[in-house]
């Protein structure tokens, strides 16, 4: 099963205000890509449809429909979130849950690459999925990870010599 999510565009909106986004092309040719994701994030996209779909079904008419998938659900139904209103979801949730209020929706991009590279995940398939061209930003900016993996290799290869005894 072909499990992608296509970037095709962006949202830019500076003034944070629903009514005023532009959709334009992503920031490089590279940034246009398709990213394959598993079973899981396929499931939760569909649990969001649906209640998407309620919502559409409630309103009727009265949804501007412009097939976003993460849209408003209250006032100004179906225009997209703007990057204010998730900044200040996500402080609320990171208080709650007792963890760093200044995380950021970039950070989460910063995590998922991260794990990426502690999975050894190869270097091209990293900058393919974060729609790099450049190896040089995904080395310096997202591989802090790799210093303590260089830590640990030497643990591992004694661990590893260790067994063959």
């Amino acid at each position: 099963m072909n499990h992608t999510i296509s970037i095709t565009k962006r949202c830019y909106n500076p003034s944070n205000n629903p009514l005023k986004y532009q959709l334009v092309t992503p920031k490089t040719r590279k940034s246009r890509r398709k990213i394959i994701v598993d079973e899981d994030v396929i499931e939760a996209l569909k649990e969001h449809k649906k209640v998407q779909e309620e919502v559409i079904e409630r309103l009727g008419e009265a949804y501007y429909n412009h097939d976003f998938i993460f849209a408003r659900m209250l006032r100004h139904h179906d225009y997209p979130i703007v990057i204010k209103n998730i900044r200040d979801r996500m402080k609320r949730l990171l208080r709650i849950a007792g963890l760093n209020e200044d995380l950021t929706q970039h950070s989460l991009r910063h995590t998922h690459t991260s794990l990426l590279a502690e999975a050894s995940v190869s270097l091209e398939q990293i900058m393919d999925r974060l729609g790099h061209t450049d190896d040089y930003i995904t080395k310096n900016v997202y591989f802090h990870v790799t210093q303590e993996m260089k830590k640990e290799a030497p643990q591992k290869f004694g661990e590893l010599m260790r067994s063959l005894r």
